[in-house]
Protein backbone atom coordinates (compact mmCIF):
# COMPACT_ATOMS: atom_id res chain seq x y z
CA UNK A 1 0.00 0.00 0.00
CA UNK A 2 2.90 2.39 0.72
CA UNK A 3 4.39 1.71 -2.74
CA UNK A 4 1.48 3.27 -4.66
CA UNK A 5 1.98 6.91 -3.56
CA UNK A 6 5.73 6.66 -4.26
CA UNK A 7 5.04 5.09 -7.67
CA UNK A 8 2.49 7.82 -8.45
CA UNK A 9 5.00 10.51 -7.49
CA UNK A 10 7.67 8.91 -9.66
CA UNK A 11 5.28 8.91 -12.62
CA UNK A 12 4.47 12.56 -11.99
CA UNK A 13 8.14 13.47 -11.95
CA UNK A 14 8.73 11.52 -15.16
CA UNK A 15 5.85 13.27 -16.91
CA UNK A 16 7.08 16.63 -15.67
CA UNK A 17 10.59 15.97 -16.94
CA UNK A 18 9.20 14.95 -20.33
CA UNK A 19 7.03 18.06 -20.46
CA UNK A 20 9.75 20.55 -19.66
CA UNK A 21 12.02 18.93 -22.23
CA UNK A 22 9.55 19.49 -25.05
CA UNK A 23 10.79 22.02 -27.65
CA UNK A 24 7.37 23.74 -27.53
CA UNK A 25 8.06 24.92 -23.97
CA UNK A 26 10.36 27.68 -25.27
CA UNK A 27 10.04 29.65 -28.49
CA UNK A 28 13.62 30.77 -29.05
CA UNK A 29 14.37 33.66 -31.44
CA UNK A 30 14.40 32.86 -35.16
CA UNK A 31 17.14 34.66 -37.11
CA UNK A 32 17.37 32.66 -40.35
CA UNK A 33 16.53 34.65 -43.45
CA UNK A 34 17.10 38.10 -41.94
CA UNK A 35 17.89 40.80 -44.50
CA UNK A 36 17.49 44.11 -42.66
CA UNK A 37 20.92 45.75 -42.12
CA UNK A 38 19.76 47.10 -38.76
CA UNK A 39 18.52 43.72 -37.60
CA UNK A 40 21.60 41.89 -38.87
CA UNK A 41 23.67 44.04 -36.52
CA UNK A 42 21.31 44.63 -33.60
CA UNK A 43 19.52 41.29 -33.32
CA UNK A 44 22.55 39.10 -32.45
CA UNK A 45 23.72 41.69 -29.95
CA UNK A 46 20.32 41.93 -28.25
CA UNK A 47 19.89 38.16 -28.18
CA UNK A 48 23.24 37.70 -26.48
CA UNK A 49 22.70 40.54 -24.00
CA UNK A 50 19.05 40.15 -23.02
CA UNK A 51 17.95 36.63 -23.99
CA UNK A 52 21.18 34.71 -23.50
CA UNK A 53 23.06 32.02 -25.34
CA UNK A 54 21.01 29.15 -23.93
CA UNK A 55 17.47 28.14 -24.88
CA UNK A 56 14.75 29.53 -22.65
CA UNK A 57 15.81 33.17 -22.37
CA UNK A 58 17.15 33.06 -18.81
CA UNK A 59 20.87 33.63 -19.35
CA UNK A 60 21.04 37.23 -20.55
CA UNK A 61 23.96 39.00 -18.93
CA UNK A 62 21.83 41.57 -17.08
CA UNK A 63 19.69 39.06 -15.17
CA UNK A 64 15.92 39.25 -14.83
CA UNK A 65 15.47 43.01 -15.19
CA UNK A 66 17.70 43.92 -18.12
CA UNK A 67 16.73 46.71 -20.47
CA UNK A 68 17.83 49.79 -22.40
CA UNK A 69 19.63 51.36 -19.43
CA UNK A 70 21.94 48.33 -19.19
CA UNK A 71 22.57 48.25 -22.93
CA UNK A 72 23.56 51.92 -22.98
CA UNK A 73 26.37 51.18 -20.53
CA UNK A 74 28.06 49.02 -23.18
CA UNK A 75 30.20 50.97 -25.71
CA UNK A 76 29.61 48.34 -28.42
CA UNK A 77 25.84 48.88 -28.23
CA UNK A 78 26.22 52.66 -28.28
CA UNK A 79 28.34 52.31 -31.42
CA UNK A 80 25.61 50.26 -33.12
CA UNK A 81 23.05 52.92 -32.22
CA UNK A 82 25.30 55.57 -33.80
CA UNK A 83 26.04 53.43 -36.84
CA UNK A 84 22.35 53.07 -37.68
CA UNK A 85 21.33 56.53 -36.41
CA UNK A 86 18.84 55.06 -33.93
CA UNK A 87 18.23 58.10 -31.75
CA UNK A 88 14.59 57.02 -32.19
CA UNK A 89 15.15 53.40 -31.22
CA UNK A 90 11.54 52.19 -31.57
CA UNK A 91 8.47 53.86 -33.01
CA UNK A 92 6.63 55.99 -33.68
CA UNK A 93 3.53 53.91 -32.93
CA UNK A 94 0.07 55.39 -33.49
CA UNK A 95 -2.63 54.51 -30.96
CA UNK A 96 -5.89 55.56 -29.34
CA UNK A 97 -7.11 57.53 -32.35
CA UNK A 98 -10.20 59.66 -31.86
CA UNK A 99 -11.99 62.05 -34.23
CA UNK A 100 -9.88 65.01 -33.09
CA UNK A 101 -6.84 63.48 -31.38
CA UNK A 102 -4.27 60.69 -31.49
CA UNK A 103 -1.53 59.31 -29.24
CA UNK A 104 2.03 58.67 -30.36
CA UNK A 105 4.45 56.23 -28.67
CA UNK A 106 8.22 56.27 -29.06
CA UNK A 107 11.31 54.78 -27.42
CA UNK A 108 14.57 56.72 -27.44
CA UNK A 109 18.07 55.29 -27.09
CA UNK A 110 18.73 57.03 -23.80
CA UNK A 111 17.25 60.08 -22.06
CA UNK A 112 15.73 62.49 -24.59
CA UNK A 113 13.15 65.22 -24.99
CA UNK A 114 10.56 64.08 -27.52
CA UNK A 115 7.64 65.82 -29.18
CA UNK A 116 5.19 65.23 -32.06
CA UNK A 117 4.32 67.79 -34.71
CA UNK A 118 1.26 67.53 -36.98
CA UNK A 119 1.18 70.52 -39.29
CA UNK A 120 0.99 73.56 -37.01
CA UNK A 121 -0.10 71.44 -34.04
CA UNK A 122 2.31 70.01 -31.49
CA UNK A 123 2.15 67.74 -28.49
CA UNK A 124 3.66 68.57 -25.14
CA UNK A 125 7.35 67.82 -24.83
CA UNK A 126 8.07 64.68 -22.82
CA UNK A 127 11.34 63.57 -21.25
CA UNK A 128 12.08 59.87 -21.59
CA UNK A 129 13.82 58.08 -18.74
CA UNK A 130 14.78 54.69 -17.39
CA UNK A 131 11.53 54.62 -15.35
CA UNK A 132 9.51 53.47 -18.40
CA UNK A 133 12.40 52.02 -20.40
CA UNK A 134 12.85 55.33 -22.24
CA UNK A 135 9.36 55.33 -23.73
CA UNK A 136 6.94 58.24 -23.99
CA UNK A 137 3.35 58.73 -25.10
CA UNK A 138 2.33 62.11 -26.50
CA UNK A 139 -1.10 63.38 -27.57
CA UNK A 140 -1.91 65.79 -30.38
CA UNK A 141 -5.36 67.38 -30.25
CA UNK A 142 -7.56 69.65 -32.41
CA UNK A 143 -7.23 67.38 -35.44
CA UNK A 144 -9.91 66.97 -38.12
CA UNK A 145 -12.09 63.82 -38.06
CA UNK A 146 -11.46 60.98 -40.52
CA UNK A 147 -8.63 62.90 -42.17
CA UNK A 148 -5.12 61.90 -43.22
CA UNK A 149 -2.42 63.68 -41.24
CA UNK A 150 1.34 63.69 -41.87
CA UNK A 151 3.51 64.15 -38.79
CA UNK A 152 7.09 64.28 -37.61
CA UNK A 153 8.92 63.30 -34.42
CA UNK A 154 11.31 65.67 -32.67
CA UNK A 155 14.09 64.05 -30.63
CA UNK A 156 16.16 66.60 -28.70
CA UNK A 157 15.00 69.23 -31.18
CA UNK A 158 16.03 67.22 -34.25
CA UNK A 159 13.18 66.51 -36.68
CA UNK A 160 12.70 62.92 -37.87
CA UNK A 161 10.38 62.56 -40.85
CA UNK A 162 9.51 59.59 -43.09
CA UNK A 163 6.94 58.92 -45.80
CA UNK A 164 5.31 56.33 -43.52
CA UNK A 165 4.57 58.95 -40.83
CA UNK A 166 1.00 59.43 -42.01
CA UNK A 167 -2.18 58.31 -40.25
CA UNK A 168 -5.94 58.88 -40.32
CA UNK A 169 -8.05 60.07 -37.40
CA UNK A 170 -11.21 58.19 -36.40
CA UNK A 171 -14.60 59.14 -37.82
CA UNK A 172 -17.19 60.79 -35.62
CA UNK A 173 -20.25 58.96 -34.33
CA UNK A 174 -22.93 59.09 -36.97
CA UNK A 175 -20.48 59.85 -39.78
CA UNK A 176 -21.41 57.82 -42.88
CA UNK A 177 -18.03 56.48 -43.95
CA UNK A 178 -16.28 53.28 -44.98
CA UNK A 179 -13.09 51.99 -43.39
CA UNK A 180 -11.40 48.75 -42.46
CA UNK A 181 -9.42 47.42 -39.54
CA UNK A 182 -7.20 44.36 -39.55
CA UNK A 183 -6.66 41.82 -36.78
CA UNK A 184 -4.49 38.83 -36.14
CA UNK A 185 -2.49 36.62 -33.83
CA UNK A 186 0.26 34.06 -34.34
CA UNK A 187 2.80 36.82 -34.95
CA UNK A 188 6.13 35.40 -33.96
CA UNK A 189 9.12 37.26 -35.42
CA UNK A 190 9.93 35.16 -38.49
CA UNK A 191 12.30 37.11 -40.77
CA UNK A 192 11.15 35.51 -44.02
CA UNK A 193 7.52 36.38 -43.22
CA UNK A 194 7.99 39.88 -41.78
CA UNK A 195 6.96 41.45 -45.09
CA UNK A 196 3.38 40.57 -44.11
CA UNK A 197 3.29 43.81 -42.09
CA UNK A 198 4.37 45.90 -45.05
CA UNK A 199 1.72 44.28 -47.25
CA UNK A 200 -0.89 45.03 -44.59
CA UNK A 201 0.34 48.60 -44.16
CA UNK A 202 0.06 49.38 -47.87
CA UNK A 203 -3.66 48.50 -47.73
CA UNK A 204 -4.05 51.36 -45.20
CA UNK A 205 -6.09 49.87 -42.35
CA UNK A 206 -7.41 52.45 -39.93
CA UNK A 207 -6.22 50.18 -37.10
CA UNK A 208 -4.61 46.81 -36.39
CA UNK A 209 -5.84 44.72 -33.46
CA UNK A 210 -3.22 42.40 -31.99
CA UNK A 211 -5.15 39.57 -30.31
CA UNK A 212 -2.26 38.16 -28.31
CA UNK A 213 0.67 35.94 -29.30
CA UNK A 214 1.97 39.17 -30.76
CA UNK A 215 5.63 38.59 -29.96
CA UNK A 216 6.00 35.02 -28.57
CA UNK A 217 8.03 35.63 -25.43
CA UNK A 218 7.57 32.36 -23.49
CA UNK A 219 9.74 33.55 -20.61
CA UNK A 220 7.75 33.89 -17.41
CA UNK A 221 9.98 35.81 -15.04
CA UNK A 222 12.76 37.56 -16.99
CA UNK A 223 11.88 41.07 -18.06
CA UNK A 224 15.13 41.43 -20.00
CA UNK A 225 14.10 38.65 -22.37
CA UNK A 226 10.58 40.09 -22.60
CA UNK A 227 11.90 43.53 -23.55
CA UNK A 228 14.18 41.97 -26.14
CA UNK A 229 11.20 40.55 -28.04
CA UNK A 230 9.50 43.95 -28.09
CA UNK A 231 12.68 45.73 -29.16
CA UNK A 232 13.17 43.44 -32.17
CA UNK A 233 9.47 43.55 -33.11
CA UNK A 234 9.54 47.36 -33.34
CA UNK A 235 12.94 47.32 -35.07
CA UNK A 236 11.42 45.24 -37.87
CA UNK A 237 11.18 47.70 -40.81
CA UNK A 238 7.91 46.15 -42.02
CA UNK A 239 6.24 46.30 -38.60
CA UNK A 240 7.54 49.83 -38.07
CA UNK A 241 5.86 50.83 -41.33
CA UNK A 242 2.49 49.51 -40.11
CA UNK A 243 2.84 51.01 -36.62
CA UNK A 244 3.66 54.47 -37.95
CA UNK A 245 0.51 54.70 -40.07
CA UNK A 246 -2.21 52.56 -38.49
CA UNK A 247 -3.41 52.70 -34.89
CA UNK A 248 -2.32 49.64 -32.90
CA UNK A 249 -4.41 48.12 -30.10
CA UNK A 250 -3.16 45.03 -28.29
CA UNK A 251 -4.03 42.43 -25.69
CA UNK A 252 -1.86 39.54 -24.64
CA UNK A 253 -2.40 35.81 -24.77
CA UNK A 254 -0.40 32.96 -23.25
CA UNK A 255 2.86 33.37 -25.21
CA UNK A 256 3.03 37.12 -24.45
CA UNK A 257 2.06 36.87 -20.79
CA UNK A 258 3.88 33.72 -19.70
CA UNK A 259 4.08 30.28 -21.40
CA UNK A 260 1.89 28.08 -23.59
CA UNK A 261 -1.67 27.68 -22.19
CA UNK A 262 -0.75 29.51 -18.97
CA UNK A 263 -3.33 31.16 -16.74
CA UNK A 264 -2.55 34.04 -14.40
CA UNK A 265 -5.05 32.94 -11.76
CA UNK A 266 -7.05 35.02 -9.30
CA UNK A 267 -5.59 38.18 -7.84
CA UNK A 268 -1.93 39.20 -7.91
CA UNK A 269 -0.42 36.40 -5.83
CA UNK A 270 2.28 35.50 -8.36
CA UNK A 271 5.32 37.78 -8.12
CA UNK A 272 5.82 37.88 -11.91
CA UNK A 273 2.38 39.25 -12.75
CA UNK A 274 2.77 42.95 -12.08
CA UNK A 275 6.33 43.23 -13.51
CA UNK A 276 5.29 41.40 -16.70
CA UNK A 277 2.28 43.72 -17.02
CA UNK A 278 4.53 46.75 -16.64
CA UNK A 279 6.65 45.57 -19.59
CA UNK A 280 3.46 45.21 -21.63
CA UNK A 281 2.35 48.75 -20.77
CA UNK A 282 5.77 50.09 -21.75
CA UNK A 283 5.44 48.59 -25.21
CA UNK A 284 1.88 49.35 -26.32
CA UNK A 285 -0.09 52.52 -26.95
CA UNK A 286 -3.52 51.44 -25.69
CA UNK A 287 -6.22 53.80 -24.35
CA UNK A 288 -5.86 52.11 -20.95
CA UNK A 289 -4.53 48.88 -19.43
CA UNK A 290 -7.29 47.07 -17.56
CA UNK A 291 -8.10 48.96 -14.40
CA UNK A 292 -4.62 50.47 -14.07
CA UNK A 293 -2.39 50.01 -11.04
CA UNK A 294 -5.29 48.93 -8.81
CA UNK A 295 -6.52 46.23 -11.19
CA UNK A 296 -3.84 45.69 -13.88
CA UNK A 297 -4.64 43.90 -17.10
CA UNK A 298 -4.60 44.45 -20.85
CA UNK A 299 -8.34 44.85 -21.49
CA UNK A 300 -9.59 48.13 -22.94
CA UNK A 301 -12.26 49.59 -25.21
CA UNK A 302 -12.44 52.23 -27.93
CA UNK A 303 -14.69 53.43 -30.74
CA UNK A 304 -14.06 54.15 -34.40
CA UNK A 305 -17.11 56.09 -35.49
CA UNK A 306 -20.17 53.87 -35.15
CA UNK A 307 -18.13 50.77 -34.31
CA UNK A 308 -17.34 49.97 -30.66
CA UNK A 309 -14.49 47.59 -29.81
CA UNK A 310 -14.01 45.62 -26.58
CA UNK A 311 -10.55 44.07 -26.25
CA UNK A 312 -10.65 41.40 -23.53
CA UNK A 313 -7.81 39.88 -21.50
CA UNK A 314 -8.48 36.16 -21.10
CA UNK A 315 -5.18 35.28 -19.42
CA UNK A 316 -4.22 37.52 -16.50
CA UNK A 317 -7.14 36.51 -14.24
CA UNK A 318 -8.12 33.23 -15.87
CA UNK A 319 -8.82 30.71 -13.13
CA UNK A 320 -10.25 27.32 -14.01
CA UNK A 321 -11.00 26.54 -10.37
CA UNK A 322 -13.14 29.68 -10.17
CA UNK A 323 -14.53 28.96 -13.65
CA UNK A 324 -13.62 32.35 -15.02
CA UNK A 325 -11.84 33.55 -18.12
CA UNK A 326 -11.95 37.25 -17.23
CA UNK A 327 -12.08 37.51 -13.46
CA UNK A 328 -14.91 39.38 -11.68
CA UNK A 329 -13.69 42.95 -12.25
CA UNK A 330 -13.10 42.59 -15.97
CA UNK A 331 -16.38 40.75 -16.44
CA UNK A 332 -18.24 43.54 -14.67
CA UNK A 333 -16.48 46.10 -16.88
CA UNK A 334 -17.35 44.23 -20.07
CA UNK A 335 -20.98 43.69 -19.15
CA UNK A 336 -21.48 47.34 -18.18
CA UNK A 337 -19.66 48.74 -21.22
CA UNK A 338 -21.47 46.43 -23.62
CA UNK A 339 -24.87 47.30 -22.14
CA UNK A 340 -24.38 51.03 -22.70
CA UNK A 341 -22.59 50.84 -26.08
CA UNK A 342 -24.19 53.01 -28.78
CA UNK A 343 -22.26 51.94 -31.90
CA UNK A 344 -24.12 50.26 -34.74
CA UNK A 345 -21.58 47.41 -34.56
CA UNK A 346 -19.97 46.09 -31.37
CA UNK A 347 -16.86 43.92 -31.75
CA UNK A 348 -15.81 41.70 -28.83
CA UNK A 349 -12.20 40.59 -29.26
CA UNK A 350 -10.62 37.63 -27.47
CA UNK A 351 -7.25 35.92 -27.52
CA UNK A 352 -8.98 32.52 -27.52
CA UNK A 353 -12.04 31.24 -29.38
CA UNK A 354 -15.72 31.37 -28.40
CA UNK A 355 -17.45 28.68 -30.51
CA UNK A 356 -18.24 25.17 -29.30
CA UNK A 357 -16.48 22.41 -31.20
CA UNK A 358 -13.76 24.71 -32.47
CA UNK A 359 -10.68 23.09 -30.95
CA UNK A 360 -9.07 21.13 -28.08
CA UNK A 361 -12.49 20.35 -26.51
CA UNK A 362 -12.49 23.74 -24.83
CA UNK A 363 -9.28 23.06 -22.92
CA UNK A 364 -7.93 26.51 -23.71
CA UNK A 365 -11.00 28.38 -24.99
CA UNK A 366 -14.39 29.82 -24.04
CA UNK A 367 -15.98 26.47 -24.93
CA UNK A 368 -14.55 24.62 -21.93
CA UNK A 369 -16.64 23.26 -19.07
CA UNK A 370 -14.87 25.77 -16.83
CA UNK A 371 -15.53 28.82 -19.03
CA UNK A 372 -18.78 28.17 -20.92
CA UNK A 373 -21.01 29.51 -18.13
CA UNK A 374 -19.23 32.89 -18.13
CA UNK A 375 -19.35 33.02 -21.94
CA UNK A 376 -23.08 32.30 -21.94
CA UNK A 377 -23.63 34.97 -19.31
CA UNK A 378 -22.19 37.51 -21.75
CA UNK A 379 -24.22 36.06 -24.63
CA UNK A 380 -27.40 36.17 -22.52
CA UNK A 381 -26.81 39.84 -21.76
CA UNK A 382 -26.83 40.50 -25.52
CA UNK A 383 -30.17 38.71 -25.84
CA UNK A 384 -31.85 40.09 -22.73
CA UNK A 385 -30.80 43.70 -23.38
CA UNK A 386 -31.49 43.37 -27.11
CA UNK A 387 -27.99 44.59 -27.96
CA UNK A 388 -27.73 44.69 -31.76
CA UNK A 389 -24.72 44.38 -34.03
CA UNK A 390 -22.40 42.18 -31.94
CA UNK A 391 -19.53 40.44 -33.76
CA UNK A 392 -16.84 38.20 -32.25
CA UNK A 393 -13.18 38.01 -33.28
CA UNK A 394 -10.48 35.73 -31.86
CA UNK A 395 -6.96 34.46 -32.32
CA UNK A 396 -4.83 31.61 -30.86
CA UNK A 397 -5.37 28.80 -33.38
CA UNK A 398 -3.06 29.02 -36.41
CA UNK A 399 -5.69 29.19 -39.13
CA UNK A 400 -8.60 31.40 -40.22
CA UNK A 401 -12.23 30.45 -39.47
CA UNK A 402 -15.79 31.65 -39.67
CA UNK A 403 -18.17 30.22 -37.05
CA UNK A 404 -21.91 30.78 -36.67
CA UNK A 405 -23.22 30.47 -33.12
CA UNK A 406 -27.00 30.13 -33.14
CA UNK A 407 -28.62 32.24 -30.44
CA UNK A 408 -32.08 33.60 -29.57
CA UNK A 409 -32.57 36.94 -31.31
CA UNK A 410 -29.83 36.57 -33.92
CA UNK A 411 -26.76 34.41 -34.61
CA UNK A 412 -23.36 35.45 -33.34
CA UNK A 413 -20.64 35.26 -35.99
CA UNK A 414 -17.09 34.59 -34.87
CA UNK A 415 -14.12 35.37 -37.12
CA UNK A 416 -10.75 33.84 -36.28
CA UNK A 417 -7.34 34.73 -37.70
CA UNK A 418 -4.10 33.67 -36.08
CA UNK A 419 -1.24 33.11 -38.50
CA UNK A 420 0.15 36.47 -39.57
CA UNK A 421 3.80 35.38 -39.56
CA UNK A 422 3.96 32.01 -37.75
CA UNK A 423 5.25 28.93 -39.53
CA UNK A 424 3.31 26.40 -37.43
CA UNK A 425 -0.20 25.49 -38.64
CA UNK A 426 -3.29 24.02 -36.95
CA UNK A 427 -5.77 21.75 -38.71
CA UNK A 428 -8.99 23.04 -40.25
CA UNK A 429 -12.48 22.14 -39.01
CA UNK A 430 -15.32 20.90 -41.19
CA UNK A 431 -17.96 22.00 -38.67
CA UNK A 432 -17.03 25.66 -39.20
CA UNK A 433 -18.78 27.79 -41.80
CA UNK A 434 -15.31 28.15 -43.34
CA UNK A 435 -11.86 27.07 -42.18
CA UNK A 436 -8.50 27.73 -43.86
CA UNK A 437 -4.83 27.27 -42.96
CA UNK A 438 -2.69 27.69 -46.09
CA UNK A 439 0.28 30.05 -45.81
CA UNK A 440 0.08 33.26 -43.79
CA UNK A 441 -2.83 35.66 -43.51
CA UNK A 442 -4.79 38.10 -41.35
CA UNK A 443 -8.38 39.11 -40.80
CA UNK A 444 -9.92 42.29 -42.17
CA UNK A 445 -13.20 43.83 -41.02
CA UNK A 446 -14.51 46.29 -43.60
CA UNK A 447 -17.26 48.54 -42.22
CA UNK A 448 -19.49 50.39 -44.66
CA UNK A 449 -21.64 52.74 -42.58
CA UNK A 450 -23.08 54.62 -45.56
CA UNK A 451 -26.11 52.43 -46.47
CA UNK A 452 -29.37 52.44 -44.53
CA UNK A 453 -28.47 48.86 -43.64
CA UNK A 454 -24.74 49.11 -42.77
CA UNK A 455 -22.60 46.10 -43.61
CA UNK A 456 -19.44 44.50 -42.27
CA UNK A 457 -17.46 42.41 -44.73
CA UNK A 458 -14.95 39.96 -43.25
CA UNK A 459 -11.99 39.21 -45.48
CA UNK A 460 -9.15 36.77 -45.04
CA UNK A 461 -6.14 38.41 -46.71
CA UNK A 462 -3.00 36.41 -47.44
CA UNK A 463 0.61 37.56 -47.12
CA UNK A 464 0.69 38.67 -50.77
CA UNK A 465 -2.33 40.92 -50.24
CA UNK A 466 -4.81 38.69 -52.08
CA UNK A 467 -8.29 38.16 -50.63
CA UNK A 468 -8.80 34.45 -49.88
CA UNK A 469 -12.34 34.70 -48.50
CA UNK A 470 -15.03 37.35 -48.33
CA UNK A 471 -18.06 37.10 -46.04
CA UNK A 472 -20.59 39.97 -45.65
CA UNK A 473 -22.85 40.46 -42.63
CA UNK A 474 -25.51 43.16 -42.80
CA UNK A 475 -26.52 44.90 -39.60
CA UNK A 476 -30.13 43.77 -40.05
CA UNK A 477 -28.94 40.16 -39.94
CA UNK A 478 -27.47 40.63 -36.46
CA UNK A 479 -30.25 42.75 -34.96
CA UNK A 480 -33.27 41.95 -32.85
CA UNK A 481 -36.37 42.34 -35.02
Amino acid sequence: MTILPAFKRACQLLLFSLFVALPASAKDPITEGETSPVMLDLDPYLIDALYGKESGGKTGRFGKEGGMANLLEEPAFVELVKKHDLKLFNGPVIGDIKPTSAKFWVRSAGPATVQIQVGDLTSDSVQTSETNDFTAVMTVEELKPFTDHAYSVLVNGETIQQDTFNFRTAPEKGQKVEFHVTFGSGSRYVPVNEHAWSTMSKQRPLAYLGLGDNVYIDVVDHRGAQRFFYYRRYLSPAYAELAAGSALYGIWDDHDMAMNDDSGGAGMKYSWKRPNWKVFTENWNNPHYGGGEEMPGTWHSFSLGDVDFFMTDGRFYRDKGEKTMLGPDQKKWLMEELAKATGKFKVIASGTMFADGADKDGKDSWAGDWSREERDEIFDLITENKIDGVLLIAGDRHRSDIWKIERPGYPLYEFVSAKVTNMHTHKTYKNAVWSYNTGNFWGQLNFDLRPDDPVMIFRCVDISGEVVKEFPVELSEISHQ
